[in-house]
């Protein structure tokens, strides 16, 4: 049985996680990067009118974080990312008045200002989605976690590089962190 929610507006921020050319256009599971971008787009509409805040996050690709790893996300030869590769994708319909955030690991907290911008604006509810669920994602949703914030995770507005490792981390991890909703469920919790 799924809990009612509802959510302030005026406490609640929309954070999106890496909207940008150089992820989006990529194969995904189990939701293509352009209904993600698509559900990301209504979501945002619709908290912007109600007073709430919107918060774009990237990834600066050529700059994030590449550690040794027995399976690297990138190849330590691969050639640089076209610098469009780590711009946010027009579709999601930014606004003038829209937090922007840069960053150069998986999660969005670390190294940038994100949680001073939330903070000032006395936002307690992260509304969460992106790519890719597992990596920046669930790195952002750890630390908002950590530091207090209430969580609502938008299945349909987040997707992965297989649907596996999507649905296990939606399964097994973000129920147990917060509320998990569809798009329209969240729309309902903002009414």
């Amino acid at each position: 049985m799924t809990q009612a929610l509802s959510l302030d507006p005026r406490k609640t921020a929309l954070v999106m996680i890496d909207l940008q050319h150089g992820i989006v256009s990529r194969p995904l599971a189990p939701h293509a990067g352009t209904q993600v971008v698509a559900n990301a787009k209504t979501l945002a509409d619709a908290l912007r009118t109600k007073g709430g805040t919107v918060v774009w996050v990237r990834v600066l690709l050529n700059d994030l974080l590449a550690l040794p790893a027995d399976a690297p996300t990138r190849a330590p030869d691969a050639p640089a990312a076209p610098p469009i590769a780590s711009e946010l994708v027009p579709e999601i319909g930014a606004q003038a008045g829209d937090v922007a955030v840069a960053k150069r690991q998986w999660g969005a907290f670390y190294g940038t200002d994100l949680e001073q911008q939330l903070r000032r604006r006395g936002v307690d509810t992260i509304v969460i989605g992106g790519i890719a669920t597992n990596f920046g994602v669930e790195s952002t949703a750890r630390a908002a976690f950590d530091q207090g914030f209430k969580l609502v995770f938008v299945e349909d507005a987040t997707s992965s590089l297989n649907e596996d490792m999507h649905r296990f981390t939606f399964e097994k991890l973000f129920r147990h962190m917060g509320h998990v909703r569809s798009t329209q469920e969240t729309l309902a919790a903002l009414a």
